[in-house]
């Protein structure tokens, strides 16, 4: 493989990091922390609550610079489609996540620890929940394009 090709992979290997990361988070910490707001946002309290920030604030540049670096060294092949689509599409999402998720998880974690359950804090938690879905739904889509036989083939497009 030559130097284009592993900066392709690390690429595919930074999105599906993310992938896999968002997917991870779905099923095994938002459920639980959006449940019964604020008496379930007891995992992001205290000196050893769960700090999911630093995990996605490293990804996040590494994928875009792998993916960005492999749109400029592909350009003049049929790479270029699929990359453009997938690294604009993954731009846009990182726009609406600082935008809303950030902003709004952050509001709803930092929520005072309570036993009683506030209905509005937990209808803000599904709603996070369910667009944050939505969210996830169009990466992998996105994903299915970056990593389809055609962009796998490095070789035939050169």
């Amino acid at each position: 493989m030559d130097f284009r090709g592993i900066i392709f992979a690390l690429a595919r290997l930074g999105f599906s990091v993310v992938i896999g990361g968002a997917v991870y988070e779905h099923i095994a910490v938002v459920p639980q922390w959006s449940m019964a707001a604020p008496a379930s946002l007891a995992m992001f309290q205290g000196e050893y609550g769960l700090r999911p920030g630093p995990f996605w604030m490293m990804i996040h540049p590494v994928t875009l610079f792998f993916m960005g670096l492999s749109l400029l060294l592909f350009w003049k092949t049929t790479f270029r489609q699929g990359l453009l689509i997938t690294l604009s599409g993954y731009i846009l999402v990182l726009v609406i996540t600082f935008i809303y998720f950030v902003p709004e998880l952050l509001s709803i974690t930092g929520s005072a620890y309570s036993v009683d359950v506030d209905p509005i804090l937990t209808s803000r938690s599904g709603l996070w929940e369910t667009l944050s879905l939505v969210r996830l739904a169009f990466l992998i889509v996105l994903a299915v394009i970056f990593l389809t036989p055609r962009q796998l083939a490095i070789k035939k497009a050169t």
